[in-house]
């Protein structure tokens, strides 16, 4: 099938690439000229687990192509899928205007039956103002769908191949764009037929309502893991226990220093600013929002009742800048006011990540110092700060860590290490939701 995408940022990539793994003719189309060349030249503009191995193999065998052609990439698809971003507004709405920017092209440039498919993430209503944009260009006949994204940063490759489900809103009696997205999803469901189809409405709503509801569950972790803190509670045998009844499941269930990256905070305020369009309440989504925000200044304020407030030559060594690990994604990590918190109190501020530091120096430049590896973060450092579960730091070397360190003091937002270990090993231990040793 031709297939066109337009957007070839996180979403449009990672769906353009997987979609020509499948056989499919595919054609990103982005108005970002700087980016179209660095992908025609190989060159993949962001990390991702298995992408650039994907986006290579299917540009050299032809399935793939890359381009700022956006008449072109109308006139090469029949499914047309919209990925572009929706970035929040000042109020917490979702921004429309590149989706709907896209919406005025493919209508400008139609030149046949289409299949309009929006995967960016967008409020209830969306699509039929898609329609309405396209069809004030044309009288050409087309269809609108929702289609959206439930990648993982990390793991997007893989949930795309092989997906816990495919949510597909048509809209009533359109059974033409039904059956082209039950076609071009069949290869990625052949052991379980999980598409899901419903009323476009449904589907824009689903989600938001995915994403706020694991939002919800990492604010609920995270206030526990004060009430643990306070009574003398390990959150972590908290977390088994709920975790083991299966109306609640493990996933998600994690305390931490408040979520982060591209979708979760995005979404939890889009939805707020739907209901209140809607004349409804939005308490329960407030207060996930008012928990993350108070949970992201734990890891500061927690190395400042152990440090002082005034760090003026005071070395503190973090692991982890990524707002998750296997991903270089700096979008609203719980890195950010950590550091912009200890610069101003006058720290020295030693940094490392596997695959942050070019994000990194966007947002802190040369006002922290990059280390090579781990160890030569920690080397003279008053304190060692984890903020990212990345694997390799996971098992270190304890002895060579603890004769690196000023002093030997951890403060792990990711409760990594059995805390009574640690402390055997001669630190001072500060994690989440556990009492210090």
């Amino acid at each position: 099938m031709r297939v066109s995408v337009f957007g070839s940022g996180y979403v449009g990539l990672v769906g353009g690439a997987c979609l020509a793994e499948t056989g499919n003719d595919v054609v990103c189309a982005d108005v970002d000229a700087a980016k179209v060349a660095r992908l025609q030249a190989g060159e993949v503009p962001i990390y991702e687990p298995g992408l650039e191995p994907l986006v290579r193999r299917n540009r050299a065998e032809g399935r793939l192509r890359f381009t700022t052609d956006q008449a072109a990439a109308v006139h090469h698809g029949e499914v047309l899928f919209i990925a572009v971003g929706t970035p929040p507004g000042e109020d917490g709405s979702a921004d429309l205007q590149h989706v709907l920017a896209v919406a005025d092209t493919i209508g400008a440039h139609l030149d046949g039956p289409k299949v309009v498919a929006t995967k960016s993430t967008v409020p209830v209503g969306t699509a039929a103002r898609v329609r309405e944009a396209i069809a004030a260009r044309t009288r050409l006949p087309f269809s609108v769908c929702s289609n959206p994204e439930f990648l993982k940063e990390g793991a997007a490759v893989d949930d795309f191949m092989k997906p816990d489900r495919v949510i597909v809103g048509v809209e009533a009696g359109d059974e033409r764009a039904r059956a082209a997205m039950a076609a071009l999803y069949a290869p990625f469901t052949r052991r379980q037929d999980r598409i899901l189809f419903m009323d476009v409405a449904s589907a824009e709503v689903t989600k938001y309502a995915a994403n706020a509801m694991l939002a919800s569950r990492i604010s609920f972790m995270n206030q526990l893991a004060h009430l643990c803190e306070r009574v003398g509670a390990d959150v972590t045998e908290v977390r088994r226990g709920m975790g083991s009844d299966e109306r609640i499941g493990s996933a998600f269930l994690f305390p931490g220093p408040g979520y982060g990256g591209s979708c979760f905070p995005k979404d939890v305020k889009a939805l707020i600013r739907t209901l209140h369009g809607a004349g409804l309440e939005a308490d329960l989504l407030e207060a996930v929002e008012a928990v993350n925000a108070r949970q992201k200044q734990v890891l500061p304020a927690r190395v400042r009742v152990l440090l002082g407030d005034d760090l003026t030559g005071t070395v503190v060594a973090v692991w982890g800048l990524a707002f998750k690990a296997e991903t270089d994604d700096m979008r609203e990590s719980s890195s950010i006011p950590l550091v912009e918190d200890l610069l101003a109190r006058g720290a020295r501020i030693r940094v490392h990540d596997p695959q942050a530091h070019e994000t990194a120096r966007a947002v802190f430049g040369d006002r922290v110092e990059y280390a090579a590896d781990p160890y030569a973060a920690a080397e003279g450092a008053d304190a060692l700060v984890i903020v990212t579960e990345w694997l390799v730091y996971r098992n270190p070397d304890f002895e060579r860590l603890r004769a690196l360190l000023r002093r030997p003091l951890i403060v792990d937002g990711r409760n990594l290490y059995d805390p009574d270990r640690v402390a055997a090993l001669g630190f001072a231990y500060h994690s989440i939701g556990r009492a210090p040793r």
